[in-house]
């Protein structure tokens, strides 16, 4: 038989590499080098090196944002995490009932962004929106969820987790269907019950697929745009202004290419850091067996 080339590696994973060079690395590769330059579209651009980053962060501004989409990512991945994995425990049984159900549950994830953001708009509403009027039948009076510093973006996370919490229940349910139904049987006939099995059985074998709900929740957590721009632009205070819809911001309303770009760069880092951490917790907890 005829050896392989050690190339042939690198053949398969050329498209890949191509696909990422592209429209990964090298648009990140241009966000860096205009972060770099005052630039407003309108006129050349010019060098000023690292004043756009002490721009965004001397005012507070960075800091703000980031503390806003750290504790926004936050209520999404233990949300998603928790009712994904709850749903997929509880409708892990055969029947077309549950396999409706399934089905119900994840259509919200497959609706656009856009569709999930005018629905939760209307069902919000202070006066028409159904959620204001069971509220208001529970006498807690009139509520501006969209309109309240303090409840907006715990709103928007909860929209949030209602649209990706069918998705992390599929992957949980592929998750539970892998655990051989061997080692329950044996841990229920040492006496082990529902939640013992759960916790030294399931969960164990659950923690890489936890960890891969946990690092794509993380990541759409960053990307929260459309929910952001249809509900609430931002507002109210400034509120709900995330990561990107800052970026969005600098370049679209205030022109200022330059620090967009300085806000990118942070993103891309702060993101990069916090999957990296999340893997490896993961990975450690795995290795300790805890």
């Amino acid at each position: 038989m005829k050896a392989r080339s050690p190339l042939h590696p690198w053949l398969m994973l050329g498209p890949s590499l191509l696909t990422w060079g592209l429209f990964v690395f090298l648009p990140l590769g241009i966000t860096a080098v205009q972060s770099l330059y005052a630039w407003d579209m309108l006129t050349d651009a010019e060098f000023v090196g690292l004043a756009n980053y002490a721009a965004i962060a001397e005012g507070g501004e960075l800091f703000r944002v980031l503390g806003r989409t750290l504790g926004f990512s936050l209520l999404v991945v233990v949300g998603a995490m928790a009712l994904g994995l709850a749903l997929a425990l509880l409708l892990d049984r055969p029947g077309r009932f549950f396999g409706f159900v399934r089905a119900s549950v994840f259509s919200a994830y497959v609706v656009s962004w856009v569709a999930v953001a005018l629905l939760w708009v209307l069902l919000l509403d202070p006066d028409r929106g159904v959620a204001a009027s069971v509220v208001r039948g529970l006498g807690l009076g009139r509520v501006g969820f969209l309109t309240t510093p303090t409840a907006a973006l715990p709103t928007l996370a909860g929209v949030t987790v209602w649209k990706i919490t069918g998705y992390a229940m599929v992957v949980f349910l592929a998750g539970l269907r892998s655990v051989p139904r061997s080692l329950h049987e044996a841990a229920a006939l040492d006496g082990a019950g529902p939640l013992a099995r759960f916790l030294y059985v399931t969960w164990p074998a659950l923690r890489p697929t936890a960890a891969f709900v946990a690092t794509t929740s993380l990541i759409v957590s960053f990307q929260a745009f459309d929910v952001v721009r249809i509900m609430t632009q931002g507002g109210p205070a400034r509120a709900t202004t995330l990561f990107v819809y800052a970026i969005y911001e600098q370049v679209f309303l205030n022109l200022s290419v330059g620090r967009a770009s300085a806000f990118a760069v942070v993103y891309f880092v702060v993101l990069s850091a916090l999957a990296v951490l999340q893997l490896r917790a993961f990975q450690a907890r795995a290795g300790r067996g805890a």
